[in-house]
């Protein structure tokens, strides 16, 4: 498993019945998390005392529960390669905060690898494109270790927080392109133009509909978005990253597609594993999903 274990901002201080109990920055919150099955001793005082408490309804949904937390506030990421990041943080629909932290173990893995790109050719650009990127924290980590980013999401306002979280990680004036569109329609005009990619970040939703009513279920088009994404590689790439949280694309399942893809036509090597949060009360590892690496010869 891969831990994101070098947050000091964010922590999984405990969970039990359905609920992790988290500290995300100076504040404390309890969500529900579907991986959580067992029934633990709450003795933390923050269960007792959040800031923040999300219930879910049987009915589907849920809402937030308020107790002195602020509309919006920061916390940082550093890593092990001293990312310097800043994210804006604000509690919104279905329980979400804004940031998944749990895939700063992803970030650390391909900052190095444009880390050490750069350090063996210090003129070479990289072409990073982040697909379904959300507020951005794909997209910053990359573009602090040096990359030139292609950002694309179809959601106008997690575009907008992407923007705010990059101008408050010193990074307004970074080389990112900043996208609004449909990544499928996307990908298949950046195809015709003969654009080329260094590196591709995925973080597909497990449903979703397109801006003509296309649907995505994630089990049917995934693949084929993978083979699609795979003809706008350059000829030397970097690395692939797949994540997913969808429970039935097992990891041996995201390296089973990358190694039949990307494999034979680049060569390389993937590797596939379930990503994870520390926590802090017993030392164990919360699961959060699953990623696919795929990194050039």
């Amino acid at each position: 498993m891969w831990i994101a274990d070098n947050w000091k901002d964010y922590e999984v201080l405990d969970t039990s019945s359905g609920e992790k109990l988290e500290r995300w920055g100076n504040y404390i919150l309890v969500r529900p998390d579907p991986q959580v099955i067992w029934n633990t001793s709450k003795k933390l005082s923050g269960w007792r005392k959040p800031n923040g408490h999300y219930h879910r309804s049987a009915k589907g949904g849920g809402e937030w529960e308020f107790f002195h937390l602020p509309e919006e506030w920061r916390i940082q990421y550093e890593g092990k390669n001293e990312l310097g990041l800043t994210f804006h943080l604000k509690p919104f629909s279905f329980k979400h905060t804004g940031l998944f932290p749990e895939q700063a173990a992803n970030w650390d893995w391909f900052s190095s690898i444009i880390m050490a790109a750069l350090e063996k050719n210090p003129k070479r650009t990289i072409k990073v494109l982040n697909l379904f990127a959300y507020t951005g924290g794909a997209t910053l980590s990359a573009a602090a270790a040096g990359a030139s980013v292609t950002h694309v999401d179809a959601a106008k306002g997690m575009v907008a927080w992407a923007k705010e979280n990059a101008a408050a990680s010193g990074l307004g004036d970074a080389p990112i392109r900043w996208l609004v569109d449909d990544c499928v329609k996307f990908v298949e005009r950046e195809i015709r133009r003969g654009s080329q990619y260094d590196a591709i970040i995925m973080d597909p939703p497990s449903y979703g509909r397109g801006p003509k009513g296309e649907i995505w279920k994630i089990e049917e088009s995934v693949f084929p978005f993978l083979e699609l994404t795979a003809d706008i590689l350059s000829d030397n790439p970097l690395f692939f990253l797949i994540n997913s949280y969808t429970t039935g694309l097992q990891p041996a399942v995201l390296r089973y597609m990358m190694q039949t893809v990307l494999e034979p036509k680049f060569g390389g090597q993937v590797e596939a594993s379930e990503i994870g949060l520390p926590v802090s009360s017993n030392g164990l590892v919360l699961p959060c999903g699953a990623s696919g690496r795929w990194i050039g010869k």
